[in-house]
Order: C-alpha cells, then structure tokens, then sequence
C-alpha cells in the first residue's frame, strides 16, 4: 500500500470513528416509569444511579392518581410502572382488560386511619364521617383495617375487596364515605377520620406514625413493579428489578422512611 493509499485509509477510518461517536454516546436505553408522588419516586431515584451504571436511563414520571398509570403503560406511553399491589392490580386487568403482569416486589406501605380532631381511635364519637378510598382494592383494605381492629363486621367470605354494602356490624354507627385515594388527605377537615394510603400521606405531610389505627405489615399487599405482559421476559426487566433490591437501595429504605414504609423482597 502506498503512503497516500495508506493515509487516505486512515483519515477515512478517522472520519468514520467520529461520526459514529455521537451514535455510541446515545446507545443508553430509556426506560419510563409511571409511580405515584411520594416514596414511590424518592426510592426510584436511588435506582436510577444503579441502573445507569448498567447503559440504562431511567425516566420516572409521576402521576397523581392510581388509574392513569396503568392506562399509559398497557397504551405503551410507559415501559414499566410502581405504585400498586397486586390485589388492585388483579382488579385492573379484570376490569379494564390491561395485558399488564407484575415482575417484582417492591416496598409495603402500611395502611393507616388518621384524623386532624382526635388523637385516639377510643376518642372518635359514635355516628361520625369516616373516608375510606372509592377503588374496591384499597377501600377494601381499609374496611379489612376496621374489621381487624374490631371497629366493623364484614359478611363472610368478602375476599379482599369488601365494600361498604358489605358491613353487616356498625356498633359505633360510623358513616362510611367513599372518595378518590388521593384526595383522602383533604378530607380530614370535614370527617372524623380517613383511611390514607401511606405515600399519600407522606406526600401531604402527615406523619404514618401518628394514625389512630394501623394495618399490620401482612397480607398480599406489597407493592410492585409492573410492565406489559408481551415485555416481562425482555433483558431490561429483569436488569430493573435487580437494581431495585440492592442492597444499597433497601438501606435507603430502612433510613429515610424509618419502618412507615418497609422493603417487601
């Protein structure tokens, strides 16, 4: 090969390698995740850096209430979503037809009954509001919450989503209203209590530790990461899920949220 074949074969290889640069620095996949505000997005935020190191570039998107994200992930506007156990998602699919699976545990959030007038459950007067949330999955759970603190009795055989048409004992004669979950925090000002979801309540600054009455940490609902069925045995999934149980994530956990909200893997 001559010296000018030769040089033009290594500016040619130079003028490639330059233009392929830009195409190297955006091989990084992008995965979107729809999650409710709160401790959803503050622990995948620790994810994110983990994930990174893995060439993927985790874009957390949060949604106000508990039925758009699984309507953007099954329309593909998302590729994953966290926010939901696998009760309300079992619902959702039954309901809405969504070809959506769960493919990993997440966190569990503990259910509680709060009130901004009394301090005490024992305090709450016969014949008073209590707000409950109006989906069948957690106004379920918080009837399940009343019945196991001894509050309410249940018909037999209810399952996991009881309503309350469902209430066959009342003894205190408690008014049971049923209202969006995410606005259950507003409602404290005009009810005597109301059941609030833990990242609900979390992202309107009310303390878990102060309500009235709490869910024991059991039953079915530990939350999860979901996608669409057609993905869940696609590499990227399995690389989600091992980076939310590191280590150093379940750590962030145990420290930032104190035991309200509690690592489910």
């Amino acid at each position: 090969m001559s010296i000018i074949t030769r040089r033009a074969a290594l500016a040619s290889a130079a003028i490639a390698l330059t233009f392929s640069l830009p195409a190297l620095a955006q091989t990084n996949q992008v995965l979107r995740i729809g999650v409710s505000p709160g401790p959803h997005a503050e622990i995948l935020e620790q994810v994110k850096p983990v994930l990174a190191k893995k060439g993927i570039d985790l874009k957390i998107i949060e949604f106000s209430d508990y039925v758009v994200p699984n309507q953007a992930l099954d329309a593909g506007e998302l590729e994953a979503n966290s926010f939901q156990n696998q009760p309300y998602l079992d619902n959702q699919v039954k309901d809405r037809g969504f070809k959506l699976v769960g493919v990993g545990l997440t966190v569990n959030f503990p259910l509680g009954i709060y009130s901004s007038k009394y301090k005490s459950w024992a305090d709450v007067p016969d014949g008073s509001s209590i707000a409950i949330q109006n989906d069948p999955t957690n106004g379920g759970r918080a009837l399940l919450l009343l019945q196991d603190k001894g509050v309410i009795k249940l018909k037999d055989g209810v399952g996991f989503k009881p309503s309350p048409a469902d209430i066959v004992g009342n003894p205190k004669k408690l008014k049971v209203i049923e209202v969006e979950a995410a606005q259950t925090p507003r409602t404290l000002a005009d009810v005597a209590a109301a059941a609030i979801n833990t990242n609900y309540a979390v992202d309107a600054k009310i303390e878990p530790t102060s309500a009235i009455l709490r869910e024991d940490p059991k039953g079915p609902y530990v939350n999860l990461i979901a996608v669409r069925a057609a993905d869940k045995d696609k590499p990227w999934v399995k690389t989600l899920v091992e980076a939310y149980h590191t280590p150093e994530v379940k750590a962030f956990i145990a420290e930032r949220f104190k035991g309200n909200v509690l690592a489910g893997w």
